[in-house]
């Protein structure tokens, strides 16, 4: 379990290169681009999102990932929420490793009363493009994030564009995201913190 402390900023869709451009001036290398494919996981009276919590399966290059995060909290972009990941055999959930794993009893127990009637609620899928940034000491990883949230209404697929900066504090001092975040700020025009993860863009986007 890790407490996970990342910036989020919206990125206007005609600056994605300009923030390329930047984060490979800043790191010196490429971008690596990642495909992700995610699936979100809920009842279908929405227990998860009731407690604030998320849990989802993301297909990496690596293999199947199941994460299961509580919302936390977000202010000025700046996301601090408690997230519990593992790697799963294939494209199912495995519920009893992450109750095993969560060490948060209210997470726990909405996860344990939402186990038998989950269904899945949307995808999001995209491309992570990802930077490893040292500042003053602390290590950032920078990611451009480029793809859409997907939810199946009624039999109508319904869409909505995901364009973002994901930065995440790997290890040193949060104040590190905050000066690269200024940083960028004073480069690219038009970013602005973003305090709406994907998943409750998810549930929006069902929501109508």
């Amino acid at each position: 379990m890790g407490m996970e402390r990342e910036i989020k900023l919206a990125l206007p869709s005609a600056q994605v290169q300009a923030a390329e451009q930047w984060f490979v001036a800043r790191a010196g290398v490429a971008g690596r681009p990642v495909k992700l494919v995610n699936i979100y996981f809920d009842t279908p009276g929405l227990t998860l999102a009731t407690s604030k919590s998320a849990l989802r399966l993301r297909q990496t290059p690596d293999g199947w990932l199941q994460t299961f995060k509580t919302v936390g909290k977000a202010k000025d972009g700046l996301h601090s929420r408690h997230e519990w990941e593992l790697p799963v055999a294939g494209a199912k959930l495995e519920i009893d490793a992450l109750l095993r794993a969560c060490d948060e009893p209210s997470a726990a127990d909405a996860l344990r009363a939402a186990a038998p009637a989950l269904i899945e609620l949307f995808h999001t899928n995209f491309t992570r493009t990802l930077w490893h940034i040292e500042v003053d000491g602390s290590e950032v990883e920078a990611a451009i994030d480029q793809g859409e949230v997907l939810a199946e209404v009624n039999g109508e697929t319904r869409r909505a564009p995901i364009s973002e900066i994901e930065l995440e504090l790997k290890s040193g001092d949060e104040t590190a995201l905050h000066e690269l975040a200024a940083e960028l700020a004073k480069q690219i025009a038009g970013l602005a913190p973003d305090n709406i993860s994907k998943a409750q863009r998810g549930y929006q986007l069902r929501a109508g």
